[in-house]
C-alpha cells in the first residue's frame, strides 16, 4: 500500500493542502467546516502524516481536530521548511507553493510527530 504524505499550509482564512503520491490539492476554509471538507477529501488515502508549520494561533483549532480524528500530525519549524525550500531551489511564495514544499519536506525529512 502506498503511503500518503500531506502538507498543509495554515493561514488565518484558510488552508491549502497537497498530497504525494496522487498530487492532489485542495483549499478549505480555516473552520471546522474546512476541516471536515478535509476529512472527506482524505478518504481512503493511507495517510502517513500532515505536515504543518505553526502559525500563532491559526494552527490550533486544525490540529486539535486532526488529533482527535487520529491523524499523525507533524509541526515543522517553519526556518527548517524554508532552509528545505532553498536546498530545494524553490523559492516561489504561494500558499499552494508553501503546502507542496512542506509535503516534501515531511516525505524527504521525516519530522518527528507533534
Amino acid at each position: 500500500m502506498t503511503h500518503t504524505t500531506i502538507g498543509a499550509d495554515i493561514s488565518k482564512d484558510h488552508i491549502d493542502l497537497y498530497s504525494m503520491p496522487d498530487g492532489q490539492a485542495l483549499k478549505v476554509a480555516n473552520d471546522r467546516k474546512g476541516f471536515a471538507a478535509i476529512l472527506t477529501w482524505i478518504g481512503t488515502k493511507d495517510v502517513e502524516r500532515i505536515v504543518y508549520e505553526p502559525t500563532g494561533a491559526y494552527h490550533k483549532a486544525f490540529e486539535r481536530f486532526m488529533m482527535v480524528q487520529r491523524l499523525v500530525l507533524s509541526k515543522v519549524n517553519p526556518r527548517f521548511a524554508r532552509r528545505f525550500a532553498e536546498a530545494t531551489g524553490r523559492l516561489a511564495k504561494t500558499d499552494r507553493i508553501d503546502a507542496g514544499l512542506l509535503q516534501r519536506t515531511g516525505q524527504r525529512t521525516c519530522p518527528t510527530h507533534s
